[in-house]
């Protein structure tokens, strides 16, 4: 599995109005991420993702919501492939296996909200 690179931003955005998929940029070979909010509740994040990164299958104790910003992504849910497009949401309920594969360079939104 690829490392993720956290990519930082020169100032804080809250009450600024900004583009999620600008928040980070594409690297050849990397997963690229921005956490937008961190609170003890919950997490916002923005990921991207160059062509045939993965995140290997996992689980969380949380659901996680997954937007697509740009590009396009497979990703498999308790093993069955979900195709995610930019406009795209999909939900991965907790405590089922889940990963992702970038099948072209891919840009999301990654929100989970801690129960």
């Amino acid at each position: 599995m690829t490392p993720i690179a956290k990519q930082k931003s020169p100032e804080d955005m809250t009450g600024q109005v900004f583009k999620p998929a600008d928040v980070v940029n594409y690297q050849t070979g990397a997963i690229v991420s921005h956490e937008v909010i961190g609170k003890k509740t919950g997490t916002v994040t923005v990921f991207a993702f160059d062509v045939g990164q993965q995140l290997s299958e996992h689980t969380a104790p949380f659901d996680a919501m997954v937007v697509g910003l740009d590009g396009e992504a497979e990703v498999f849910i308790a093993g069955e492939p979900n195709r995610v497009k930019a406009g795209d949401m999909i939900i991965m309920p907790a405590n089922v296996p889940h990963a992702l594969q970038a099948v072209r360079p891919f840009k999301m939104l990654l929100i989970m909200i801690k129960k």
